[in-house]
């Protein structure tokens, strides 16, 4: 059974929480350019999984920070989501992440 993706802003912060797939990112999809207003960091440290889905809606939610002149990082980014971002070959900085 999916977990359910929940999020919350947290001033320039968008926290992701749940799993991230293709069964979840429909609800988020939907209200995405609302809920990237004004994001500069996506926090990915509650996501339990991540797959093909979430991996595009991550990469359109960046997409979106830059449209509108934001360079948006990922903070929290797992081990498995690094592997599937590099088995796609995404060119460095497309999906942005940061450490803390």
């Amino acid at each position: 059974m999916t977990e359910a993706l929940e999020w919350r802003r947290e001033d320039e912060r968008l926290v992701l929480c749940g799993e991230l797939d293709q069964e979840t990112v429909v609800a988020l999809w939907e209200r995405r350019e609302a809920a990237m207003a004004g994001i500069e960091m996506i926090d990915l440290n509650a996501l339990s999984r991540v797959d093909t889905s979430g991996l595009a809606l991550l990469l359109h939610l960046v997409d979106l920070g830059r449209q509108s002149g934001k360079t948006v990082i990922l903070t929290g980014m797992s081990d498995n989501l690094a592997t599937l971002a590099k088995l796609y070959n995404l060119p460095d900085g497309l999906l942005p992440a940061r450490v803390f």
